[in-house]
């Protein structure tokens, strides 16, 4: 007698395994990038409390008495 199943059902074969392996791969890519983002703009979020004037403010630091610093040295004037 001969077996009504003669090949291995397409679950067992190696492109299905690594079919599946890929897309679980993709989805769990999709799910930190979704995670990363979505942390990100509740950290913006919650820092923009009403202070957006005083943000720009404080993110530049002026070092040399009130001017912001031009860096001129790195170019060299031909005179």
């Amino acid at each position: 007698p001969l077996s009504a199943q003669t090949e291995a059902p397409f679950y067992e074969e190696w492109w299905f395994l690594v079919v599946m392996a890929l897309s679980s791969l993709i989805l769990i890519l999709l799910v930190v990038f979704a995670l990363v983002l979505h942390g990100q703009s509740k950290k913006y979020k919650n820092c923009n409390g009403g202070k957006t004037i005083s943000n720009v403010e404080e993110s530049v630091t002026l070092d040399n008495g009130g001017f912001t610093a031009l860096e001129l040295n790195s170019r060299h004037l031909n005179i």
